[in-house]
């Protein structure tokens, strides 16, 4: 399913014939970190997707969230079932349900990049994501630096909990903080077609 939606993505900006960019194995990490009074949570997933169209600064994110690995395997089962509720059915456009296993980030790059230079940008990302079925409007800010044919692109945000209607039981108020951080980064490298 994963390659997949790869491929269609691919496809679809590959049509337009502009030049994409999509992650290079293993260099892509999503973390976040919740600092709060009684315990700070971390955690690090290693298999984001990632699809740059440089014509028109297009740029799309998906996360497994299953993927997200913590120091133990009972803050990751927490984090999954009570949470996250990975399994939970969301509904799509009023009928098709799905697992909730997913975020998605899609949106542009706000600042004019030129892709043929090499060097060090502050950008900007404007979009939707989407998490825990619920898509709000964010903007993310990082920087985007292209080496020979690579762009290295890493951005940190923030994730309100109750904008995306995770609950937190009361008992465990202390534990999680309102507010996330979130980090990204990976290396992008030209699509080719095999």
């Amino acid at each position: 399913m994963k390659k997949l939606v790869i491929y269609l993505i691919i496809v679809f900006f590959s049509k337009l014939n502009a030049q994409i960019y999509t992650a290079k194995s293993g260099s892509t990490t999503v973390g976040f970190y919740s600092e709060a009074p009684l315990e700070n949570i971390e955690a690090l997933n290693k298999g984001a997707m990632i699809v740059l169209k440089s014509s028109t600064n297009e740029i799309q994110i998906r996360v497994t969230i299953q993927n997200f690995k913590f120091k133990n395997a009972l803050m990751e089962e927490h984090f999954n079932e009570n949470y996250m509720e990975t399994e939970k059915k969301v509904e799509v456009n009023g009928s098709a349900t799905y697992p909730n296993r997913y975020s998605e980030f899609k949106g542009k790059i706000n600042e004019a990049i030129d892709f043929t230079k090499e060097g060090e940008n502050k950008v900007s990302a404007s979009g939707k994501l989407n998490l825990h079925g619920l898509t709000k409007d964010v903007v993310m800010e990082g920087l985007l630096s292209k080496k020979g044919n690579e762009l290295v692109l890493s951005c940190k945000f923030k994730v309100k909990v109750s904008d995306y209607n995770i609950k937190v039981p009361s008992m465990y108020v202390k534990n999680i903080a309102e507010e996330v951080d979130v980090t990204f980064n990976a290396v992008l490298e030209p699509f080719q077609k095999k």
